[in-house]
């Protein structure tokens, strides 16, 4: 991929450690990138926390109660999952969390500090990070096998943005989604 992505494309997330930049990704999960466009734009993630941020796994928020049971006033969605021969979670990557039931993603988000294969095909993926993966990283770690944060850092703001360059996955610290069909598939 190269070039520039389109702004409607483009979700800019402000974080206390710097901006992240993220693409996101319509034709894999059309439902979830409208859900985070709608609530990004309403403000809905502003100040909202990082509740659940495991170290060498993910950072987890979306979620205004900070418990990771709260969500929007919008109903829940029906999974999009992608098969792993066209979309797997690496670093990076953006995917929406749920309970148990597939059909449960409604706000909250995760991002990926590392691949995580167990992960292909079971959870909806809508976004990668293309810049500000060092932003990202310095995400502050919870505490405990469910990573919960004490005083955990906070999304500043998280909007649809201007379109920013694109770099290539393998320049990139964020290696993100591979979104091409595999030519073994």
């Amino acid at each position: 991929m190269s070039g520039t992505i389109a702004p409607e494309n483009t979700l800019l997330l402000d974080l206390p450690s710097g901006l992240v930049t993220i693409e996101l990704l319509p034709e894999l999960a059309p439902q979830h990138v409208d859900r985070i466009k709608a609530l990004a734009e309403a403000g809905f993630y502003d100040n909202t926390p990082f509740h659940r941020v495991i170290e060498g796994f993910m950072a987890q928020g979306g979620d205004p109660t900070g418990t990771g049971t709260g969500g929007s006033e919008h109903p829940d969605l029906p999974a999009e999952f992608s098969p792993p021969a066209k979309a797997k979670f690496l670093r990076g990557t953006c995917g929406m969390a749920r309970t148990n039931n597939p059909n449960s993603a409604n706000s909250q988000f995760f991002i990926m500090f590392a691949p995580a294969p167990s992960l292909d095909g079971q959870y909806t993926i809508w976004g990668r990070v293309v810049d500000g993966m060092d932003a990202v990283d310095k995400i502050k770690r919870g505490q405990g096998p469910n990573g919960l944060a004490r005083e955990p850092d906070r999304i500043k703001s998280m909007r649809v943005g201007t379109a920013a360059p694109a770099t290539s996955p393998a320049a990139s610290p964020a290696e993100g989604v591979d979104s091409t069909p595999a030519a073994d598939a």
